[in-house]
């Protein structure tokens, strides 16, 4: 048996080289470290037993997952969402748990057992589903807003599942007390933290805020997420409903998103460390002897899964596209059923070959999962008729205020930014229509008078029926990159001449923008930067007139004065990207192989730009290529890190 140390070595050495692979993949990290735990546990390689150490960091990663979950379970978001989270939420899990006990019993077995599974079949994956909603431009889509509320439900399901588990394993009689004693904790628990923790929660966390320290917050978050884990345990209920608990608690202050900043890594590592050994607790021989049962299981529920979210969202007024989509979404399998596999594993309900079988199917549907996803709109568009009526209306409607306007504006998004643009617009008589996929600002807005309707602004046909054809401009309003690119590739295909202003938070992807067909790109970063030192020159008693021709330059220059910072300690963030460039100086010393040479031979100006020279303590100058560095100059580097790296090793080393 591995002793603890080289035992959590050896786990996250295979887990950074698969998450590596995954990430390269485009694949849920989930998905790598199951992969790792299969591959290196007992029934596999071998390298690591079934060791207790490894669980309890698997316990501690558990703690922090239901910890955020608890931070999402914001109470006023539960009431403005109540119906889709109560009706529609309520009734897939208690359709699919139902339907999981009725299995089990018809087949033989105890109801309890039933009872886990059916409840881990309900689940689904918020992780796959959050990040492919967001990566396809979807979270303010209709399925986006039915599937989220699913999700919630589920989420809060869990818990209480979670609570119920550890008591299945006892006898008719003391179950039935023991589910009771469990139901009475739980709700004496909730009602005495969430209504009398309330006050001394928020002015605890103001008291350590005011201290300035981060480590002594991120301290006090571990102790209360601990602490309440701890008591909750203490009380014969779970760690999990006291981690839930603290993140529910802090949910409703104002200190929750610094509380989800810190606790991030401490729950993304140790719940990481969990699915390995869910991971290893797969025997791949047994799944391999039962690959019929596995692949019957892989296709059976997630197809009547898929089949009662259509159903019951049609129920509850979703279009059957919206339905289908909903579906598609939430029909695999979620990280919250492998913990409750896990759960019910420990106390014996569910164990054996049967819990192999569960588990592999389980994998590979979350597996299957996002490849399922990209392929969403063809199978909606084949198997929905009315989906293509309603998107023709949707169409129909865009097509209607754009018929009268010629040499007219697209501006795709009608936020804050689209709407100041409009409003500019407007007074200089200039028309517009506007595209938004939110469709509570759409009827606001057009019952204000507004050229604004619902769409899709990534979309060709939506581009097309608000006048592309005629139109003047384009503007893209919201700071999405990979949205901004497939409008750029539509009007690139559809009408190549026509000026698209794009909006951005950083420089990071300006030049890419400019690449694929962007007349101008308007970082917020670059800009406010802009306007600052616009301010702080008239303020020095800069004449207005050279400070807006400095401006006028700096813009037609595509901001190259501001491209680029010097990396600092705080900045260890924009690290990790590796995405952003930056400024480093680099002292030639006596013997430095760029002495003597000019800019052009060292033929690094294609690698990063030499953005100054200083020599002698002179001010900073842009050198040309015949340039001649020598021993002493400061060289000015703008570039990325790995970039940055090479030049310095030519300017130094050759």
């Amino acid at each position: 048996m591995l002793n603890t140390l080289p035992l959590v070595l050896v786990m996250l050495a295979a887990a950074v080289v698969v998450v590596v692979a995954c990430r390269l993949a485009r694949l849920p990290p989930i998905l790598g470290y199951l992969i790792v735990g299969a591959s290196i546990g007992p029934h596999a390689l071998g390298w690591i037993t079934d060791d207790r150490a490894a669980h309890t960091l698997a316990e501690f990663g558990i703690v922090f997952l239901l910890f955020s979950v608890g931070l999402e379970f914001s109470l006023p978001k539960l009431r403005a969402m109540r119906r889709a989270v109560f009706g529609l939420g309520l009734a897939q899990v208690a359709i699919t748990t139902a339907a999981g006990v009725a299995a089990l019993v018809l087949a033989g077995h105890g109801w309890q057992a039933g009872l886990v599974l059916g409840g881990a079949l309900a689940m689904s994956s918020t992780a796959i589903v959050s990040k492919m909603l967001t990566e396809r431009g979807e979270l303010a889509s209709p399925h986006a807003r039915d599937a989220i509320a699913i999700l919630l439900f589920q989420d809060l399901a869990v818990v209480a599942f979670l609570i119920v588990i550890p008591s299945l394993h006892a006898e008719a009689p003391a179950l039935a007390i023991g589910l009771g004693l469990a139901a009475l904790k739980a709700a004496v628990a909730l009602v005495v933290v969430l209504y009398a923790g309330q006050r001394p929660m928020r002015w605890w966390f103001s008291v350590v805020a005011r201290q300035r320290s981060r480590e002594l917050f991120t301290l006090n978050v571990l102790l209360v997420t601990l602490g309440l884990a701890a008591l909750t345990d203490f009380a014969g209920l779970s760690l999990e409903l006291g981690a839930f608990l603290a993140g529910m608690l802090i949910a409703e202050t104002e200190f929750r998103y610094q509380v989800e900043e810190d606790i991030a890594p401490f729950r993304d590592v140790l719940l990481g460390l969990f699915f390995v050994t869910i991971g290893m607790a797969l025997d791949l021989g047994v799944v391999a002897s039962n690959i019929g049962w596995v692949l019957a299981l892989l296709v059976v529920p997630v197809a009547a899964k898929l089949a009662l979210i259509v159903l019951l969202a049609r129920a509850f007024g979703s279009s059957p596209g919206t339905a289908l989509r909903t579906g598609l979404y939430l029909a695999q399998a979620g990280e919250l059923a492998l913990v409750m596999l896990a759960l019910a594993a420990q106390h014996r309900i569910v164990g054996g070959d049967a819990a192999q079988i569960v588990l592999a199917a389980m994998v590979l549907s979350m597996l299957a999962a996002p490849v399922q996803i990209q392929f969403i709109e063809p199978i909606v568009r084949r198997l929905t008729a009315g989906d293509w009526l309603a998107r023709a209306a949707q169409v129909t409607a865009i097509a209607s205020q754009a018929l009268a306007r010629q040499e007219h504006v697209i501006v795709c998004g009608y936020g804050r930014s689209g709407q100041n643009l409009a409003r500019l617009l407007d007074a200089e008589d200039i028309a517009w229509v506007a595209l938004d996929n939110d469709p509570h600002r759409v009827r606001e807005a057009a019952g204000a008078g507004g050229s604004v309707v619902y769409g899709d602004a990534g979309r060709r046909e939506t581009l097309t029926a608000a006048g592309l054809a005629k139109a003047r401009a384009v503007v893209v309003t919201f700071a999405d990159v990979p949205l901004a690119l497939r409008i750029l590739h539509h009007v690139q295909a559809l009408r190549p001449d026509l000026p698209v202003v794009v909006r951005t938070f950083d420089d990071v992807e300006l030049d890419r923008l400019l690449r694929a067909g962007a007349t101008e790109v308007v970082p917020e970063v670059l800009e406010g930067s802009l306007m600052l030192a616009s301010h702080s020159l008239l303020l020095l008693g800069v004449p207005l007139n050279r400070v807006l021709a400095r401006i006028r330059a700096i813009r037609e220059e595509r901001y190259s004065l501001f491209r680029g910072f010097f990396h600092g300690a705080t900045d260890a963030a924009d690290a990790a990207d590796n995405l952003q460039p930056r400024l480093q100086t680099v002292v030639l010393i006596e013997g430095a192989a760029a002495v003597g040479r000019t800019l052009s031979e060292l033929a690094i100006d294609g690698l990063v730009e030499v953005s100054g020279v200083r020599r002698r303590g002179a001010r900073s100058t842009r050198p040309s290529p015949g340039w001649r560095f020598e021993a002493g100059d400061v060289v000015v580097l703008l570039g990325r890190p790995e970039s940055l790296a090479i030049a310095e090793g030519r300017l130094l080393d050759g």
